[in-house]
């Protein structure tokens, strides 16, 4: 499993490299700026340099206009998906992460629909989304990931219903909605293809041995 996604943050140590996406250690420098009339002043800008690929974000820190933010390169702060994630979903989820920041509503609401699509391709029959999670759970579902399949069902359906659930002013919840999606694909399809991939590697007289075991033809 790759390094856990680490948002961008003004001033942190480390954090998860907007440009090559490696969690790396940043070396912050604030910008300074030489007067017309002679003389220096530092500027609202700063720069963290990457010690993995050595490639700069730039950031405004304007604190008198509560602004912390990174404008370049213009990177979402939600993590990247697991690329086991359904090609079915993928779509949802990127536009998700495109609006993260300036909506977490929408993003909420779109991470809703992506789950929808993965409890169908998980064996639901795509009519109902509780039904097909109460489905799921009946067949085995892990009950962690059942209340990761839920968290993100309930904040959705609530984000787009007005006096349910403010998320605009709860980012972090939303945010908080990517790494449950990703959390559940890891679960349910990347361990799983990952252990049937070195079960498959064994010698054909082992997996036999298994086979016979436990009774398959």
């Amino acid at each position: 499993m790759a390094d856990a996604y680490e948002p961008p943050e003004l001033n942190k140590k480390a954090f998860t490299c907007p440009h090559c996406d490696a969690y790396a250690a940043m070396d912050w420098i604030n910008l300074g700026a030489m007067q017309p009339r002679g003389g220096f002043s530092w500027t609202p800008v700063w720069t963290a340099s990457c010690h993995h690929c050595g490639k700069q974000s730039i950031w405004l820190n304007e604190d008198g206009y509560g602004i912390q933010e990174m404008i370049h390169p213009k990177s979402s702060v939600a993590p990247l998906p697991n690329p086991d994630l359904p090609a079915e979903c993928m779509k949802d989820y990127m536009e998700a992460r495109s609006i993260a920041e300036g909506s977490p509503r929408g993003a909420a609401a779109l991470l809703r629909l992506c789950v929808q699509k993965l409890a169908v391709h998980l064996g639901g029959n795509g009519s109902n989304i509780n039904e097909d999670i109460a489905a799921l759970v009946q067949n085995g579902l892990p009950l962690r990931i059942q209340q990761a399949l839920d968290v993100v069902r309930v904040v959705g359906n609530n984000s787009v219903h007005p006096g349910e659930m403010n998320i605009e002013e709860q980012p972090q919840t939303a945010l908080a909605l990517f790494g449950l999606v990703n959390l559940i694909v890891e679960n349910q399809i990347s361990q799983p293809k990952h252990v049937a991939n070195l079960f498959s590697s064994l010698p054909d007289g082992a997996r036999n041995a298994v086979s016979r075991r436990d009774g398959k033809a």
